[in-house]
């Protein structure tokens, strides 16, 4: 049976490591902020938010949460991110998405501070990453690479294949993990679910990265013996959290993500540095 790559546990650890970094910063007189704005009444969303400033909490970073209504305007939204940019207490900023229709998301980040961008996703901190200068990466492909060098999976120089090309996980991490960098320096092919006859080129992979967003879609068969596989796509069945990757794929590979407490906490874990890393910079 695969060995589980227990995010977890690590995101415990960077937590704690985070907490001691946050103490210091504020013997310093410097209290790490983080500003959330959440717009209408999704309640994923809102649940989402509230898991961030428990995070928060945690660590003694200080939560600064603007809500507004569905009917928010363009303008109503900007507003919060200015009010935020010149907010010397908030060092960095989450706006939740998606936001409602009428509102134009791209509009919305591009307002933000990039130094201020806790998720990454910046256009400046994307091209940031496409260049290998210093920024703030995104959330969950900084999680995924952590969780597999953490676990002495071998990426250097081998084949990543990463099903999905989104803006949040596949294009960004296509690009990290391809890098010449400590943890990846890999071959790294990226497939979505359109390609044909996806499971031989998977086969090939000594890294999945599973992050479409289809319940089950890596099967055993689709898996090279001994290979690491992350589900990093979720979906819903009712009320079940499901995972990219099928059950059977334990029996198959080395190391995988369990269903529930793999890559989610890594991605949280990775907003809070993020946070942190922005208040430390600050001169």
């Amino acid at each position: 049976m695969a060995e589980l790559l227990d995010g977890e546990r690590l995101a415990g650890r960077i937590k704690m490591e985070l907490a001691d970094r946050v103490a210091r910063l504020a013997v310093l007189g410097r209290r790490v902020g983080l500003g959330t704005v959440l717009v209408g009444d999704d309640g994923p969303s809102a649940k989402y938010v509230a898991m961030k400033h428990a995070d928060c909490e945690a660590i003694g970073i200080r939560s600064y949460h603007e809500e507004l209504p569905a009917g928010a305007t363009q303008a109503d939204v900007e507003a919060v991110i200015d009010r935020f940019n010149d907010d010397s207490h908030v060092h960095s900023i989450l706006v939740q998405l998606p936001l409602p229709q009428g509102i134009n998301e791209e509009q919305v980040l591009l307002r933000m501070k990039p130094d201020k961008d806790v998720d990454g996703l910046h256009p400046t901190n994307l091209g940031r990453l496409v260049m290998g200068t210093p920024g703030p990466l995104p959330c969950t492909p900084a999680g995924i690479v952590e969780l597999l060098a953490a676990h002495s999976v071998p990426v250097e120089g081998k084949h990543v294949v990463i099903i999905g090309r989104g803006l949040t996980i596949g294009r960004p991490l296509s690009l990290l993990l391809a890098m010449k960098r400590p943890g990846c320096n890999a071959a790294v092919t990226v497939v979505h679910t359109g390609v044909d006859d996806m499971a031989a080129i998977t086969r090939t992979a000594d890294v999945i990265v599973a992050a479409a967003g289809v319940a089950g879609l890596v099967t055993a068969d689709m898996v090279k013996p001994g290979a690491a596989v992350v589900g990093a796509g979720t979906s819903w069945s009712g009320t079940k959290l499901m995972s990219d990757v099928a059950d059977d794929v334990a029996e198959v590979a080395g190391w995988v993500t369990p269903r529930i407490g793999g890559v989610g906490p890594m991605t949280r874990a990775m907003l809070l540095r993020n946070a942190v890393l922005a208040a430390e910079k600050v001169q």
